[in-house]
């Protein structure tokens, strides 16, 4: 038998040996955002794949949630629900369900059809509607225009200027859907961000992922930061879509019962199991302002957050109160 010297075995299990885990991350432009992927991999052969189909996943998201294109199926049911029942597919269908449950809980802040009114804004263009137009408007704003048929999965719509726009909701939703096919996929460790949505999964490799609340008027600083392990975080601020006219601030967040920017909270964070949900609250919660906001987040089991209000004071749910 032939011997093979020592050092040669050592060297034929070290180059057997896998290489040592690291993270990898990708990210692109979508959803009207920079989205971000970030997970823990033997190596970026078995990474990339990965990353790959979580960016064609926002892709797909996209495809029928975006109201910017005329082929999605989203600006079919604008186009069309006010005149007849429209047929939708069982994701669309079920986020809107979801949505309207979500306006409910929060007694209308949190509304889809804001977009009868927010259409009228352009933020990078610093265009916003006039008093009239806001007046015209104002009515095809109510959650309860929209009528969904389980059965035979419709939307219609009760009024005729009537629409409806996920960018509320729709980015955590991308994310927990990514976040979702990379467990599946093996992933133990990562982090799905959209914009101010995020899903972890998992911790930092045994250590919690630190995520921190910005400062609104100095985005370097922060207010504080949150350490946390595999739940959803979302943020929304008046400093993320904007412009300043006459020292008054209007941003992308619009109060469904007045057609203009919210007033009184400066930015919202919502921590959570769902990034649907907390995508969907941090709105509500900016909407309703600190008191009511906070009273909302106290009442949904599970849930935290921390409100900036005008005065750039720091408010905290119960669940994030010492004891």
């Amino acid at each position: 038998m032939r011997r093979v010297p020592l050092c040669a075995c050592l060297l034929l299990l070290i180059a057997a040996a896998p290489l040592r885990a690291e993270w990898y991350s990708d990210a692109r432009q979508k959803m009207g955002t920079k989205v971000e992927i970030q997970l823990w991999a033997d190596s970026e052969a078995a990474a990339r794949p990965l990353l790959a189909a979580g960016m064609a996943e926002f892709d797909r998201i996209e495809s029928w949630m975006s109201t910017y294109r005329e082929d999605s199926e989203i600006s079919g049911v604008n186009r069309l629900a006010a005149r007849e029942p429209v047929e939708v597919s069982a994701e669309l269908f079920a986020i809107v369900e979801k949505s309207l449950e979500l306006s409910v809980l929060s007694e209308g802040a949190f509304d889809i059809t804001f977009d009868s009114v927010g259409k009228l804004y352009d933020f990078r263009a610093g265009v916003r509607p006039d008093a009239d137009s806001i007046r015209n408007n104002l009515p095809d704003i109510n959650y309860r225009h929209v009528l969904l048929d389980p059965a035979a999965s419709t939307i219609r719509f009760t009024k005729a200027g009537t629409r409806i726009n996920l960018g509320g909701i729709g980015k955590g939703y991308a994310c927990d859907r990514v976040a979702d096919l990379l467990r599946k996929a093996g992933v133990r460790s990562g982090r799905v961000n959209a914009g101010g949505d995020t899903s972890l999964i998992g911790n930092r490799e045994g250590r919690p992922w630190m995520i921190g609340i910005r400062d609104p008027d100095a985005g370097d600083n922060w207010v504080t930061r949150l350490a946390l392990e595999d739940e959803a975080i979302s943020t929304a601020g008046d400093y993320e879509r904007y412009f300043d006219e006459d020292g008054v601030r209007y941003h992308h967040i619009i109060n469904p019962k007045t057609g203009d920017s919210a007033r009184g909270v400066r930015s919202v964070t919502v921590i959570g199991p769902d990034a649907t949900m907390t995508d969907g609250l941090d709105n509500a919660v900016f909407i309703l302002g600190p008191e009511k906001g906070l009273a909302l987040i106290d009442a949904t089991p599970g849930y935290a957050a921390v409100v900036i209000d005008a005065e750039r004071n720091v408010r905290v749910s119960k669940a994030l109160q010492s004891p």
